[in-house]
């Protein structure tokens, strides 16, 4: 380890030229880079070494090794020292002040947002990184907490501008006193390229985890699906599923993937027949302390005979059903948590609570009738079924029979198999009830009903040792009944319960190494989605082969708390989380950022966003709840869609603000499509985090109109080789979705100014305008009738012969294309035929185009001049 505030010569060989030595400066108590002072008073027991000092020779691939080491002497190790050895140890790195920043900080133990200061103290706990804006050498630096041995960190504010560092172990019996690298800094005059390169540097150091660029996403990444939670919570059964699918082929767009959430697994509560599944739950909450008792799928779904719904007399489906069943359980809910109160304000009469309470549940169960021992009528198992004849297999055998273009089947599964865990005996697994404890660093958190369920029930957790033969023994059943991947919840549970298992980072290690064998075995490599998994934990430890994973907290449609503008505020905060997290995410998994409900008051809102989030699309519709319209603006009738090129990410002007509750700053994000470039804006304001109250919350006076500029500048065109040529175009085409506005800009042209209104949002395409002639220039905007009008352009060409002029264009779907064109041409062709089109005296040329199922929607249009 180097010498308190000495830094440490490279031992690698780096390129020439590079003043390796003064890039960072770590001496008298100030950590400055090129010059520019970072952070003060820093301890002598402080330590920065240089990346090459301290990082081993990794299997990275050489190309990203080579990128990696291009830019090590930007980059270091902050690490610290102590007299006692601890299991969790604090330590200043420094203070600042008047210094803005961004840094993400984890809400709950699974979520991660954003947030904005300008001193060392404006951090919130749990802080996963801080990027710091150091304008006077016009460059960024950004502090990652990072994992050193058995030990993980995280960033806390301190008093008087001090930035903390906490290393912990998660284990009493795991302690240390020196780290050499507990932390890594890194710097660029890019914010992008920052991201990049900081965590290339740490997947080359730690060489636990890979980025995205060395992993397949999974197939549903380019697609349209239906995930059941919100339609049934745990009432989910085949029934429905299938009606589910069976609306939305009937609307016109068929999914191509199903999540089958939480509610097919067998579980129970302690204390009930240990053979038997609970009955009649309803709400996620009710099952947070129940445990797997078997490995394969829940009555409900073992009882499905096979062909049940192919036939004339399949059984028929009330979407009231659900509805009812959650109405019922939410005012139960209520009339527990009215007794709680009152047990906390010391009512000693609850006579009157516990009648309601009984009540409510009578009138669940009766509400139910018997239903579950009855599967809707799907009949019983019996000897004269075959295996291959009922349950999940034959369910998933005839969704595929009915539905062709359904390619993905996943079901949910939380991290430990329940959100309680396997229950110890049930299985061939050694499991037993392991004690939660939370780590003091979650004291800043959100209250979270998970959190407590988890906690009042502890987890049967299944020995690590066990780990991959827990994972390929559920995985190898549910392949082989036809599920293609899983969704994988509740993640970050492991530090819960690690104090006897060698701590955090060993007993994830454990876990993750068998459940991405099981995903290497089972679901070709791919087939898995994170969720609540926001920690840095997971991301350094469980990546290197999970490639796909929630940004964002869950779509919430209405305030669980009670406030009433909820139902429009929480919309504004899930896209912060999402576009935010994706900065560092996006470089290790495929941002997902999860489903919505299409009947939704803000449903438009969120489709705005999804259309250019360059991620999956799906929606969590109950049944018969189905805004058809705004789905197709979406999606294809094949249930692919539009899918930008990249992950949307924030503008470089909204980095250091607060779109939440300013009253200033909107949500612009950016994407590439093959053919342009693409902007939304969002009015996202109404709501944010609230340090002391800890936890979400409205601010109604800022839910009101916000104006914008958007410039062609704001996309980072250099953030993918193929759009920076795009970036050059000396002027561009720029069609508003929203207000149907055709404009022509370039570099140097006023930005755009736009008014938004609470909830609502504009998208922006710009295309470059290419010169055909003296008196001609040209640019597909793409398919109007869809949010992202240019992810329908498939192929662009134009031709020259002799004095005449032709653009050929293949385009996705069908509707209204518009283009841009500085004059009308002489003809057009669709599909080899010629056909009309319409041209205005503004440029703006238009035709219109069928979908043709045969020819997988595309269409050939060109233009001659």
């Amino acid at each position: 380890m180097a010498p308190p505030n000495d830094p440490v010569n490279s031992i690698f060989s780096v390129p020439s030229g590079k003043d390796l030595e003064k890039f960072f400066d770590l001496s008298n108590g100030k950590f400055s880079v090129k010059g520019a002072t970072l952070l003060t008073d820093v301890p002598t027991n402080v330590s920065f070494s240089l990346f090459s000092s301290i990082s081993q020779s990794p299997d990275a691939p050489f190309p990203l090794l080579e990128r990696v080491l291009s830019h090590s002497h930007k980059g270091g190790f902050l690490g610290f020292r102590k007299d006692e050895p601890s299991d969790r140890l604090m330590n200043s790195l420094g203070r600042f002040t008047g210094r803005d920043f961004l840094s993400i900080f984890r809400f709950k133990t699974w979520w991660s947002t954003m947030w904005v200061g300008n001193s060392g103290s404006d951090l919130q706990m749990e802080t996963q990184w801080v990027l710091l804006d150091v304008p006077e050498i016009r460059s960024y630096v950004i502090i990652i907490p990072i994992i050193e041995g058995s030990f993980r960190s995280a960033l806390h504010p301190g008093t008087d501008g001090n930035v903390m560092i906490c290393a912990e172990s998660g284990s009493t019996q795991v302690k240390a006193s020196n780290f050499d690298a507990i932390a890594y800094v890194h710097a660029s005059d890019n914010p992008y390229n920052l991201m990049k390169e900081a965590y290339g540097a740490l997947r080359v150091h730690l060489n636990t985890f890979r980025l995205l660029e060395e992993k397949t996403s999974p197939n549903l990444v380019d697609k349209f699906g239906w995930c059941t939670w919100d339609a049934f919570y745990l009432t989910v059964e085949p029934v429905g599923v299938w009606h589910g699918v069976n609306e939305f082929v009937e609307g016109g767009v068929s999914p191509r993937f199903l999540i089958i959430d939480d509610g097919w697994q067998s579980i129970n509560i302690d204390g009930e027949n240990p053979n038997e599944d609970t009955k009649n739950l309803v709400l996620g909450g009710t099952q947070m302390t129940a445990r797997l008792h078997r490995l394969d799928e829940c009555e409900k779904f073992r009882k499905y005979i096979g062909g049940s719904m192919l036939g004339p007399d399949a059984p028929s489906f009330d979407p009231t059903k659900p509805k009812m069943l959650i109405s019922k359980a939410i005012e139960l809910e209520h009339a527990e948590k009215d007794r709680d109160k009152a047990i906390q304000s010391g009512v000693t009469d609850l006579s009157e609570y516990e009648g309601k309470i009984k009540s409510f549940k009578q009138e669940l169960d009766a509400m139910f009738g018997g239903e579950e021992s009855s599967s809707s009528g799907l009949g019983c198992r019996s000897c004269s079924c075959t295996a291959e004849n009922y349950g999940m297999k034959a369910f998933t055998r005839d969704l595929r029979a009915k539905f062709k273009g359904l390619d993905d089947i996943y079901v949910w599964h939380a991290l430990c198999g329940a959100w309680g865990g396997v229950k110890p005996g049930a299985t061939h697994l050694n499991s037993k009830v392991v004690p939660c404890k939370v780590s003091p660093g979650l004291d800043g958190t959100m209250t979270d009903l998970a959190v407590v369920k988890i906690v009042e029930g502890g987890i049967g957790l299944v020995h690590p040792d066990q780990a991959g033969d827990f994972y390929d023994s559920m995985h190898s059943y549910l392949a082989n009944v036809g599920i293609t991947g899983v969704k994988v919840d509740v993640i970050h549970t492991l530090e819960y319960i690690s104090d006897e298992f060698g701590g955090r980072v060993d007993l994830a290690k454990a876990y993750y190494k068998g459940l991405s064998s099981s995903l290497s075995k089972n679901f070709k490599g791919s087939g898995l989605i994170s969720s609540m998994q926001q920690c840095n934990d997971f991301f350094f430890l469980g990546t290197d082969q999970i490639s796909m994973g929630r940004v964002g907290d869950d779509f919430w449609f209405q305030d669980p708390n009670g406030d009433p503008m909820g139902v429009y505020w929480l919309q504004g905060v899930h896209m912060i989380h999402c576009a935010y997290n994706s900065m560092w995410m996006g470089q290790i998994i495929q941002p997902d950022w999860d489903m919505f409900q299409s009947d939704h008051l803000c449903a438009k809102f969120h489709a705005g966003s999804r259309a250019i989030c360059g991620g999956p699309v799906y929606v969590s519709d109950s049944v018969g709840g189905h805004d058809f319209d705004l789905i197709k603006k979406l999606v294809y009738p094949d249930g692919t869609i539009p899918k930008c090129q990249y992950f949307a990410l924030p503008t470089r002007d909204c980095l250091f603000k607060n779109p939440l509750f300013d009253q200033k700053t909107i949500l612009k994000i950016w994407n590439f499509n093959k053919y342009g470039g693409v902007i939304g804006a969002f009015n996202c304001q109404g709501a944010g985090w609230d340090p002391k109250e800890q936890r979400i919350k409205g601010y109604s006076e800022c839910y009101k109109p916000t104006s914008c500029s958007v410039h062609v500048r704001d996309i980072e065109w250099d953030q993918k080789i193929e759009a920076a040529q795009m970036g050059e175009a000396e002027e561009h085409a720029v069609y508003l979705s929203e207000a149907e506005e055709l404009h022509l800009t370039t570099p140097k042209s006023d930005a755009i100014q736009v008014t938004i209104q609470p909830s609502t949002f504009e998208i922006f395409s710009f295309v470059p305008v290419e010169k055909l002639g003296p008196t001609l220039k040209f640019a597909p905007i793409g398919l109007t009738n869809m949010f992202n009008n240019g992810g329908s352009l498939q192929e662009l060409e134009y031709i020259k012969s002799g004095t005449e002029m032709n653009v050929k264009i293949k385009v996705k779907g069908g509707g209204k294309f518009l283009s841009y064109s500085s004059r009308s041409p002489k003809k057009s062709h669709l599909n080899g035929a010629e056909v009309a089109f319409e041209w205005f005296a503004g440029g703006k040329l238009a035709l219109n185009l069928p979908w043709v199922e045969e020819a997988g929607g595309i269409s050939d249009v060109v233009f001659l001049f």
